[in-house]
């Protein structure tokens, strides 16, 4: 992408309503613009990142089973009142009715939706177990909407639900759920650790957080220091072994983490002095195994393996990707801007154009940006008449991991200045070496 096409609006300055970094800095670079209170348009670079986001948690759900579908926004509110939690939920549910004064509502959530759509078409014991989940945007009327799109009315949402034939079963679409979070947040560069949480208006006995740290997190929590250095489970993890799954989730439950709500004073500081942390943290995806709060209410049966209807087990499982976007940048950034992870960056590569108009710098630049770009990379070409410490900024300040700078003076030695973004790091190559270093690491 040329930068002078590109609709990239950065503000010089910080609008004062940011309270917090990812906030102030997702409305600087450009990737999001208030409408209203807790609601945003996506501008294109911020959209850029959230299909990246995307894109990771649609392979990791797919490669533990799940299949995708996709619900409506809108819902009736005859569904919710079936399941008995229309009167419960509280004002964050946005109510509201159509021309036929039929009482409908903006979907904070799809238990009912999907538990609804499953009795319609599920029978038999043999379809199970089953797992559905959908990408999409869902809206609660926060009482105080802040920091931006880390808690806005209207957000973007993955949800999962599994449906199983017994407590076991269940126990099991849990688990791999559990290890398929771990891989998806460990993929986008976050080490994202499990704790204990309070399963609030969703219901269930089982739950678990997925938290990062970071000091402008929400809430406190506590946990054993190993989970630190543990490693996710391997791409070739095997997620239909009942074993695997259950040593994946033993192996990143076996020691204390817990959310505030859920916090043992005692057995936490049981642990050795040098074994605890205690830090703020972000939630970045929660999980829930909730057995039969929807379908029993709602007769969501099957046809078991003796012939008589058994009440199906449930579990949903949510991640925010749009939520996501804050809180990597939350825990990648300095004073000059943001630092994606590779494999969330808008752009994998920069290349600013230090003399517009001088024929050796437009040929340099045309033939990194046209052979990064046949390379399969994401690349921003800073083609703009504009002096270099705007564009040195602009990178900066949007992240892009790899900025090549092109000037006259190191062209004149046959060679650019490749910049690593996260480190500072900075080597000089010619052009045939860049492409063929990086080009050769993405295969």
């Amino acid at each position: 992408m040329r930068l002078s096409r590109f609709f990239l609006p950065i503000l010089r300055e910080t609008p004062k309503e940011a309270e917090i970094v990812s906030h102030r800095l997702m409305l600087r670079a450009g990737m999001i613009r208030q409408e209203s209170a807790g609601i945003y348009a996506w501008l294109p670079l911020g959209l850029k990142v959230l299909n990246k986001i995307n894109a990771i948690i649609r392979e990791e759900q797919n490669r533990a089973g799940a299949i995708e579908l996709l619900m409506p926004v809108i819902q009736s509110a005859d569904l919710w009142r079936e399941s008995g939690r229309y009167d419960d939920y509280g004002k964050e549910m946005l109510r509201i009715k159509d021309r036929h004064e039929r009482d409908m509502l903006f979907g904070p959530t799809n238990e009912e939706m999907i538990t609804e759509i499953f009795r319609s078409y599920v029978r038999s014991y043999k379809d199970l177990p089953l797992n559905l989940y959908h990408i999409q945007w869902k809206f609660r009327d926060e009482v105080r909407p802040r920091f931006g799109v880390m808690r806005s009315r209207e957000f973007l949402m993955k949800d999962a639900y599994s449906f199983d034939l017994d407590a076991e079963g269940a126990r099991h679409s849990y688990y791999k759920m559990f290890t398929a979070y771990l891989r998806t947040f460990t993929r986008m560069g976050l080490k994202a650790i499990p704790m204990r949480a309070d399963t609030g208006p969703i219901g269930g006995n089982l739950s678990h957080e997925f938290i990062i740290l970071a000091s402008t997190g929400e809430s406190e929590v506590f946990c054993h220091k190993d989970f630190l250095a543990l490693d996710a489970p391997a791409e070739n993890v095997d997620f239909e072994s009942r074993a695997a799954m259950q040593g994946v989730f033993d192996t990143w439950t076996s020691k204390y983490a817990a959310t505030s709500e859920m916090h043992d004073a005692a057995a936490y500081e049981a642990m050795p002095e040098t074994d605890r942390v205690s830090a703020r943290g972000i939630e970045v995806g929660h999980i829930f195994n909730f057995g039969t709060k929807y379908s029993e209410p709602m007769k969501a049966v099957v046809n078991g393996p003796d012939g008589k209807d058994v009440t199906v087990q449930m579990g949903s499982y949510g991640i925010g990707p749009s939520r996501l976007v804050a809180a990597l940048i939350e825990a990648n950034h300095d004073e000059a801007g943001i630092i994606w992870p590779d494999a969330v960056a808008p752009f994998n590569f920069a290349i600013a154009n230090l003399k517009v108009g001088d024929g050796a710098t437009d040929a340099a630049c045309e033939k990194l940006y046209g052979e990064l770009s046949m390379a399969g990379f994401d690349v921003l070409y800073d083609d703009r008449d504009d002096r270099p410490g705007a564009k040195f900024a602009t990178m900066d300040l949007i992240g892009v991991p790899l900025q090549i700078i092109v000037g006259p003076k190191g062209l004149a030695e046959g060679k650019v200045e490749v910049k690593h973004r996260r480190t500072g790091e900075r080597e000089m190559l010619s052009l045939d070496e860049v492409v063929n270093k990086f080009a050769t690491k993405k295969g």
